[in-house]
């Protein structure tokens, strides 16, 4: 137990280093200091556009968005919980999921920022700050990964699963930018958020199992 709970203080420490920074992210939102970062990325990002790249970026947008990632998680669901028979980890991706948009949708109601109207190539409705799509793409291929990291038992394998996440993660994240309708420090913002509730998630799971394993171990007199 001593290992689990230097683990836990190390996540718990994390955890309070990266509410500090949402926290200082969200103030400087409110009080518009931010603004000259949002506008350098925005010029920086935008100013790639091509006639080839912004129906890629709309690809990847649409991956981000929900007619996709329930889907993808009801796949790997039925995966994990009916071929590889691991329940409780079915049930934390689950769980990672729905936290996710429940949190995403009290923050955007709770800072209400409206999207930006620099320059639009898609449109999008409701709250801009943080991005759902960040959040989303974050926690989902970020939960898949920690979850299929065991069963992947090849070096190459390993590396191509964190590959593939920090590229999902980084094509939609950046797409939103692309695409006019969000602020550079709304996908900042959803990274902190969609970071602290998995590893708060996954901090809890692995407790929970530590825990049950020292349940079921048999105890010498």
């Amino acid at each position: 137990m001593k290992g689990l709970s230097l683990r836990l203080l190390l996540a718990f420490i994390i955890c309070l280093g990266f509410a500090v920074l949402f926290g200082y992210l969200a103030a400087a939102i409110q009080n518009e200091s931010i603004e000259s970062f949002d506008s350098v990325v925005i010029s920086f990002v935008q100013g790639m556009e091509t006639d080839w790249l912004t129906p890629i970026m709309k690809v990847f947008t649409w991956i981000g968005s929900w007619f996709v990632v329930a889907p993808v998680t009801i796949i790997a669901f039925i995966l994990i919980f009916f071929v590889y028979k691991d329940r409780n980890k079915g049930f934390l991706l689950i769980t990672v999921v729905v936290g996710t948009i429940v949190l995403n949708t009290l923050l955007k109601f709770y800072f209400k920022r409206e999207r930006p109207e620099i320059y639009r190539i898609l449109d999008a409705n409701g709250f801009s700050f943080p991005s759902g799509h960040t959040m989303m793409a974050f926690s989902l291929y970020t939960i898949i990964a920690y979850i299929f990291w065991r069963n992947v038992k090849k070096p190459l394998y390993r590396v191509f699963l964190v590959v593939f996440t920090v590229f999902m993660i980084a094509i939609i994240s950046i797409g939103r930018i692309y695409l006019g309708v969000h602020y550079p420090s709304d996908i900042v913002g959803g990274i902190i958020a969609s970071f602290l509730w998995v590893t708060i998630m996954v901090a809890t799971f692995r407790f929970y199992q530590k825990r049950n394993s020292t349940k079921k171990s048999p105890k010498y007199s």
